[in-house]
């Protein structure tokens, strides 16, 4: 009995030795890896540069306000302009994601000269990005945490109605529906006294389809490459205007109509704070024939710094 424990133990131990020696070139393998699907990187700014274990990111806010106005000499009242300072805070929380092995998988590989596979390594990357994009986009109400699709610092308007008498992109024409892109944007502009302009357009996956889809009559062009070509953010700038589809907003709107965001994609507009991105610990043995690689991450929900740049239309 004594010996049957002993080499139960050395198999335990083996085993362990195996794994770590095997995490570090699975870890390096899986970091690697881009995925095509996950949205968040590409729609907001990803800041990683706060302490690992930071509670609070603390910031100014700072916006400019006042114009120019004629001037008589004679007057002492010289319009001025100021600087608006807000001092804000975004809560940090933790989460966690991890792979494990049993000490038959371990002994197999290790008896056998086989390199341990990347795949439990690469499910829980795969884990950690679904889960901070889905708080990027729909947020996480119990920590706080509000998503883009949806946040209260952002301004919500509806489109207009069109010749049908109904705003909803299905019952309009092309041009209108060009029409309320450009309204959007040129609302940005406007509500900003021309500070601000939005160079990104996300809409419900089904009404960019149509735009994709929708040929401009006469022509072999569709309306989304018409719309790239003759919104008001490319004419103004010639820069290209971004234009995606995102799941969620076909009922992110108010009574779950479908919603457009227009915004300038930029850190001091909008930023996702991740002061600790995935990060596997050391493999610990968490039972008799039990491996575990615990991962862990940090981060806040989507903080919007200037809710002037974005904006929110519904019933598109």
């Amino acid at each position: 009995m004594n010996s049957s424990l002993q080499h139960t133990r050395f198999d335990a131990q083996t085993g362990l030795s195996f794994l770590v020696s095997q995490a570090a070139a699975l870890e390096a393998e899986i970091y690697r890896i881009q995925y095509a699907d996950i949205l968040y990187p590409s729609l907001i700014p990803v800041d990683t540069t706060a302490p690992e274990w930071i509670q609070v990111v603390e910031y100014v806010s700072a916006d400019t306000v006042g114009r120019a106005q004629w001037f008589n000499g004679q007057a002492q009242d010289v319009p001025r302009a100021d600087i608006v300072r807000d001092r804000l805070r975004v809560t940090v929380s933790m989460a966690a994601i991890g792979y494990g092995y049993d000490l038959a998988e371990l002994e197999h590989a290790r008896q056998y000269g086989i390199d341990l596979g990347p795949e439990k390594a690469e499910a829980a990357r795969r884990a950690y990005e679904e889960f901070v994009d889905d708080i990027v986009l729909r947020g996480d109400a119990a920590r706080g945490f509000s998503g883009l699709l949806s946040h209260p610092a952002v301004t919500a308007g509806t489109v207009a109605n069109g010749a049908s008498g109904n705003p909803d992109w299905a019952h309009k024409t092309v041009d209108e529906i060009i029409d309320d892109v450009n309204a959007a944007l040129t609302g940005i502009q406007t509500a900003s006294l021309r500070v601000e302009m939005a160079d990104t357009v996300l809409l419900p996956v089904d009404r960019w389809l149509k735009l994709s889809q929708t040929r401009i009559p006469a022509t072999s062009e569709t309306a989304l490459s018409f719309l790239a070509r003759t919104n008001i953010y490319t004419l103004t700038t010639g820069l290209p205007l971004t234009v995606r589809g995102i799941p969620g907003l076909e009922s992110a709107g108010a009574s779950g109509v479908g919603r457009m965001i227009v915004y300038r994609r930029a850190p001091d507009v909008m930023k996702l704070h991740i002061p600790m991105p995935l990060q596997f610990l050391a493999p610990w043995q968490s039972g008799p024939m039990r491996f575990e690689v615990p991962g862990i991450f940090r981060l806040g929900g989507v903080d919007i710094r200037k809710p002037g740049a974005i904006r929110y239309l519904d019933g598109v």
